[in-house]
């Protein structure tokens, strides 16, 4: 920070601007809360001043508060800003642009007045790090709002579009498209300074009488979120503050407010998610990257692949107005890839989560090529052909020979080596890999991996492009399923066995659910395919002797069992319905195949399944952090958060596996060598945090050290 002032006060033509100046998003970080305090003091003392204008300097009026801050001891305030504001005797104006989220949307909401360029986006997100709106927000919305529409916004933590919060009656007044928003807020000001009594927001209560004609409106919101709030506080805790705004008088329910923020800030559902909101940032970082590094520009992109992966990567891009010429070996195939992609678009429009206008600006940007020729200039190219190294190096030898020089050449292989791809080209030094998770256009994840002969500045713009097209870019190190898919093996093969000893498929999926996944690891086969991973199975077990296959898992495949799309796989499905319904005929084959095995099956615990499972991924996570092939363990979980459904509210598998304790784990660990041999060798990382008493979570690559 410079040594100037945060918050500036200003008089123009009667009106005194209060100008909140931190960057880079206007936080309320230290000095700032103090600042709009001593200003709006200032403007009331003196008489020339006859209304006052809130606003943000930079890119954002107030983004939040500073989360660094949460959990941390802090003297509670003699007075609050949203007091000050509130109970000011001249009238003030937020002038919003940018982000007024939280304690910025909570600081306009104790204004008298709000206005804000079209651009601008409201919410509180509180919910989203595990705790609720603690300066008001709770009790003012929903007198604005009412009390449904306060729910939902608070409830889900999302943000408001301004045309939007107009309508809701959050804004007073949206300032036209280029206006200057200082100007029109003072002008705003001046034509409010003299009306009276002040419009304040405590006072409204026309809005709260909604409830009294819909009382079932908080039991019925608690019922909708309740299979995705499982195990959470914070949802339910915020439609408790709405309902005391409905039902308390305005200071009580701030009390009711203070009561409940408190109860959850220190919480372990509110650690863990801020836990993963700063892994999350860290991500982005590569050690030994220069910050000046110039990065090829990125205006056009190709994708080679018109199948499921490839439509999606091409929406993706598209999505965010890059345009995408888009390849494939067949005009059939383009076709159905087109028409898929139009599908997808049509379905996102019906349900109401996309506008109409959205996609007819998105589809023209997707343009169907049949030759290497045709994408030759475009900056990027992404190959998302089949997950067949022949095939791959195929594609990669012809974009070699086609694409213009100084061009990305992306590969989306989930787990094939890198330096063999690139080494069908002259330009390894270009090829990097692009893993993106299924369904590409909506998983957040992507995988940037480096090859022995990768560019800085292929690394660099690879992750930038990820961010570009809304997703969070990981590092990884080439090897056999990267870091993601890796440290996923152990999980996948510890569930097949668990089954040849005795644990039925729905019992572990059940025990998965109410530990916080959406969905079981069988249902999930089931979605996604058991076919999937039955050629990457074979291969494995072709190059190493002791890879443990999963028998079960290959007969099904061999029956033609592949899952959903064949009506059976690891459960049964009707005709048109995805519930997985348990069938006899799999608890057959379990017992046939593990009885030819020899195995004798046994009763398991849910906590065996559990630790099991998840124990496993920590181990193999400590060896790929060993290894060097991922920097961090909390990019690890930020893989899993966004690559795997991990509950948000657990942290992440390393922060969660803190919470048994290194030593714990590691104990589990070595019995389950003894018990079942070489799969289960404990890391040396994992023994060393062990040893030293440290967190998992903070370990790291020597090269992030």
């Amino acid at each position: 920070m410079s040594d100037s002032p945060v918050v500036r006060f200003e008089v123009e033509d009667g009106v005194g601007v209060i100008t909140v100046d931190y960057p880079p998003v206007n936080a309320l970080g230290p000095g700032v809360p103090e600042g709009i305090i001593a200003a709006v003091e200032r403007g009331e003392a003196d008489p020339a001043v006859r209304a006052m204008v809130l606003i943000g300097a930079g890119r954002s009026f107030i983004a939040g508060a500073d989360i660094r801050r949460f959990g941390t001891p802090r003297p509670k305030p003699a007075r609050r800003t949203y007091d000050v504001l509130d109970a000011s005797a001249k009238p003030v104006v937020a002038a919003i642009h940018g982000y007024a989220l939280g304690g910025g949307l909570e600081n306009a909401l104790a204004c008298h007045y709000r206005v804000a360029v079209p651009s601008a986006k409201l919410g509180l997100p509180e919910v989203l790090i595990g705790i609720l709106p603690g300066g008001g927000g709770t009790q003012r919305l929903p007198r604005l709002v009412g009390p449904k529409a306060a729910m939902e916004m608070i409830v889900s933590g999302r943000h408001a579009p301004a045309p939007e919060a107009k309508r809701l009656g959050i804004l007073d007044h949206l300032v036209e498209e280029g206006e200057d928003l200082r100007g029109a807020a003072i002008a705003y000001a001046k034509r409010v300074a003299d009306l009276r009594p002040l419009p304040r927001v405590r006072d409204r209560t026309e809005r709260l009488a909604e409830a009294a004609a819909d009382p079932g409106m908080f039991d019925a919101m608690r019922a909708a979120i309740a299979r995705k709030a499982r195990n959470q506080k914070a949802p339910y805790h915020c439609i408790a503050c709405v309902e005391a705004a409905v039902t308390q008088p305005f200071e009580e329910g701030l009390r009711t407010e203070r009561r409940l923020f408190e109860e959850l800030e220190n919480a372990d559902e509110a650690r863990a998610l801020r836990y993963a909101f700063f892994a999350e940032r860290e991500v982005a970082k590569i050690p030994g990257l220069p910050k000046d590094l110039p990065l090829p520009e990125i205006r056009s992109a190709a994708v080679v692949g018109a199948g499921t992966m490839g439509g999606g990567i091409a929406m993706s891009l598209a999505d965010h107005g890059i345009p995408v010429k888009l390849l494939d070996a067949s005009p059939e195939a383009l076709a159905k890839g087109l028409g898929r992609i139009r599908d997808n678009y049509a379905v996102s429009v019906k349900r109401g989560s996309l506008a109409q206008a959205d996609m007819d600006r998105r589809l023209p940007l997707i343009e169907p090529v049949e030759t290497y020729e045709a994408i030759a200039d475009c900056d990027v190219v992404i190959e998302a052909a089949f997950e067949q190294m022949p095939i791959k190096k195929e594609v990669f030898a012809r974009l070699d020979a086609a694409m213009k020089p100084g061009a990305l050449l992306l590969t989306n292989t989930s787990a094939l080596d890198i330096d063999a791809i690139a080494g069908a080209t002259k330009r390894p030094e270009m090829v990097a890999g692009a893993h993106f998770f299924a369904p590409a256009n909506v998983m957040k994840l992507l995988e940037v991996v480096e090859g022995a002969k990768t560019a800085p500045a292929t690394m660099a713009a690879a992750m930038k492009l990820g961010r570009a097209i809304g997703k969070i870019s990981a590092y990884a190190g080439n090897s056999d399923g990267f870091v993601a898919n890796r440290t996923r093996v152990p999980f996948n093969i510890e569930q097949g066995l668990m089954v040849e000893e005795g644990a039925l498929p729905e019992q572990i999926d059940r025990v998965m659910v109410e530990f916080g996944y959406p969905m079981g690891p069988f249902a999930v086969n089931d979605m996604s395919g058991l076919d999937v991973s039955y050629q990457t199975r074979k291969r494995r077990a072709a190059a190493d002797p002791n890879y443990r296959t999963l028998p079960i898992t290959d007969r099904l495949v061999e029956m033609g069992r592949k899952g959903q799309k064949t009506g059976a796989g690891w459960y049964r499905y009707e005709k048109g319905d995805r519930t997985p319904h348990p069938d006899p005929e799999v608890h057959r084959i379990i017992k046939e195949v593990a009885a030819g095995m020899g195995i004798e099956q046994r009763g398991f615990t849910d906590e065996e399944i559990l630790h099991r499972l998840l124990f496993s991924s920590v181990n193999e996570a400590c060896k790929i952090l060993e290894e060097g092939k991922a920097l961090r363990a909390s990019d690890i979980d930020v893989m899993w958060l966004n690559g795997f459904g991990f509950p948000r509210y657990r942290g992440g598998l390393m922060f969660w596996a803190d919470g048994i304790g290194a030593r714990e784990v590691y104990n589990r660990v070595s019995a389950w060598h003894q018990r079942y041999g070489a799969r289960w060798a404990p890391s040396a990382l994992l023994r060393e945090v062990a040893e030293s008493g440290g967190l998992l979570r903070e370990a790291k690559s020597a090269k992030a050290r």
